[in-house]
């Protein structure tokens, strides 16, 4: 942590926008990929084939979780002991975590390539897209190893305050799947014609591809954080370290899990009106990842900045780094939601051609979108105490939300009133409400009273 940053709040924000602008690209970067995918799936296979992709999602999102919260845990490890200045604490770090997801992975590729058909049924996955979700599923389940490895890394990267090399090589990876989705799906080349599937071996080959171009360049550049022999050295299960990583990801994986279990819930309460309310709900929520996108970079940038300044012992900075997080989320968050709003139509159009899809995209923009600067907000107050180690109350509030407020209220508005549908989506606004409310309660009334430590010392 560059300890001029302390006292000029200028070149804090300077250096806090610096490293946001490439995790927004990257995330911008990464749902034009997912949505070009989801064009050519919708508008040349079909719209059963894009609910085919859309059923499985909640699940694939559920297992999922648990890389997601070894990765938000490692990044925070990783930037405490960066901002210590203590390298070789930062590759033990990198090492468990790499041994942890390596095991995590495997075990997860078998449960969900095996147990895959169970669970569609168990979400009343709609039969004449049946077929196709399982097939679609089992290949991504069985390549997860190298998803989560490069996940992983990434986040390493965006630990020690490195947002462009991860930006880099998104795009080797973004524009490898865009070449070869259409030559897989279509059989181009010679290649066979995979059809769905096609779109499944596009992300495995492209993920593969950039996962070794990104070691090899690490090594090459003598980079801290490069696959060495000291890191391997400390590629096992640790006790102290994995203590506090688990400390850590737990939580963030219970959290994700949370929102995973409860999208399977209302993918459930939707699957009812039929494969075009699947289909809607699908794209809108690849949309709704543009809407989400300046929340979702700007908790990152939080949660990393105020990790490295608690491990610079810097904590009269976190105030700073949460408030300037606060502002650009109302900021930029509020441009990217107004262009949903004003131009709803024209963007659904692009990938959905049917009416009745259309018009249940529509319905399900107009009344969530919005909430997503109460998200935002929340979000940024949560990563600024995750990233000092307080985790336990923010995920017990995200959970009490979901499960107390969401899922029963998604039921409720949708089956006993007239809403029907449409109660579904504004479930989601009125979790985001109150979970913002508990959350901040919190924030003020408990976290500013505490005393911040480091979570790893020598």
């Amino acid at each position: 942590m560059n300890q001029t940053l302390v006292h000029d709040e200028k070149a804090l924000k300077k250096a806090f926008i610096g490293f946001l602008v490439p995790v927004m690209l990257a995330n911008i970067l990464q749902s034009l990929g997912q949505i070009f995918g989801m064009f050519l799936v919708g508008r040349y296979l079909g719209v059963d084939a894009l609910a085919a992709i859309s059923a499985f999602f909640p699940f694939f999102f559920f297992l999922m979780a648990f890389a997601i919260g070894l990765g938000s845990g490692s990044s925070i490890l990783v930037g405490q002991t960066y901002g210590a200045g203590n390298v070789d604490k930062m590759k033990q770090v990198v090492g468990v975590t790499l041994a942890a997801t390596t095991l995590l992975s495997v075990v997860v590729a078998i449960f969900g390539g095996f147990f895959i058909e169970t669970i569609l049924r168990i979400m009343q996955t709609p039969e004449n897209i049946f077929e196709q979700s399982v097939s679609y599923a089992r290949i991504l389940f069985f390549t997860l190893p190298v998803m989560f490895l490069y996940m992983v890394y990434t986040t390493f990267l965006r630990g020690v305050g490195d947002s462009k090399t991860p930006f880099i090589f998104l795009v080797i990876s973004v524009v490898a799947n865009i070449a070869f989705l259409p030559a897989l799906m279509f059989g181009w080349l010679g290649l066979p014609q995979l059809g769905l599937n096609g779109a499944a071996y596009a992300s495995v080959l492209s993920n593969f591809i950039t996962l070794v171009l990104l070691l090899l360049y690490l090594h090459k550049k003598q980079h801290s954080l490069r696959l060495d022999r000291t890191v391997l050295q400390y590629f096992k299960l640790k006790k102290d370290i994995l203590s506090s990583l688990v400390k850590l990801a737990i939580p963030a994986s219970i959290s994700m899990v949370a929102i995973s279990v409860a999208e399977i819930a209302i993918i459930g309460f939707v699957n009812i009106y039929g494969s075009s309310a699947t289909a809607a709900y699908g794209v809108v929520n690849q949309i709704g990842g543009y809407a989400q996108m300046p929340a979702m970079s700007i908790a990152i940038a939080t949660s990393v900045f105020v990790a490295q300044a608690l491990g610079a012992s810097s904590t009269e900075m976190i105030q700073q780094i949460r408030q300037i997080g606060v502002r650009l989320n109302y900021v930029l968050g509020g441009i990217f939601i107004g262009v949903m709003y004003l131009f709803a139509e024209p963007i659904l159009g692009l990938f959905i051609d049917h009416a009745e899809t259309l018009s249940i995209a529509k319905d399900y923009l107009f009344i969530t979108f919005w909430s997503y600067l109460i998200f935002g907000h929340m979000q940024t107050v949560t990563a600024t105490m995750r990233a000092t180690g307080v985790v336990l109350w923010p995920t017990i509030f995200l959970v009490l939300t979901i499960w107390a407020i969401e899922v029963p209220a998604a039921y409720i508005l949708s089956h006993h009133t007239p809403l029907g549908l449409n109660g579904v989506w504004a479930a989601y606004s009125l979790a985001f409400c109150f979970n913002f409310i508990f959350q901040y309660t919190y924030f003020k009334t408990k976290w500013k009273k505490k005393t911040l430590q480091v979570m790893l010392r020598d």
